[in-house]
């Protein structure tokens, strides 16, 4: 399935890599390198999911989420944590921010399109609501 996917990313290897690798698999990849440049493309254009970095310059990843998600315009858009914080805990800060999902860098290139395409065809991977352990990896 292709799909539209705004990449969101400082890091001009990780958003080249993440950017190639969705090319690859037939994916119309949109890229941004902060979240105030996200916002701009989210104006004019509604993808089919976003990768966001938590950690960027000015407004990180989980306001950048936050926001998406409380705009009417753009509330419903699947968003997904694509971040080095690997530390216990940080998994449940994005999904409490609003995320759909969390994959750690650096990514796994194999896995990582079977990942995207899970988040695509909209299978689940919030954790349940009183979870307190690391949920990630989210798919085997």
């Amino acid at each position: 399935m292709s799909a539209r996917i705004l990449v969101v990313d400082d890091n001009p290897t990780n958003l080249k890599l993440v950017s190639d690798v969705l090319a690859y698999e037939g994916h119309d990849v949109l890229q941004a390198v902060n979240a105030e440049e996200a916002q701009v493309l989210l104006a004019s254009v509604l993808p089919d999911l976003i990768l966001t970095d938590i950690a960027l310059p000015g407004m990180d990843g989980l306001t950048f989420t936050r926001r998406v998600k409380a705009a009417g315009r753009t509330g419903q858009l699947r968003i997904v944590a694509l971040t080095a914080f690997a530390m216990k805990g940080d998994d449940l800060k994005a999904f409490a921010a609003g995320c759909d999902g969390y994959i750690t860098k650096p990514i796994d290139t194999r896995r990582f399109p079977g990942q995207v395409a899970a988040f695509l065809e909209g299978i689940p991977a919030r954790p349940p609501a009183d979870a307190t352990t690391l949920v990630t990896p989210l798919f085997p």
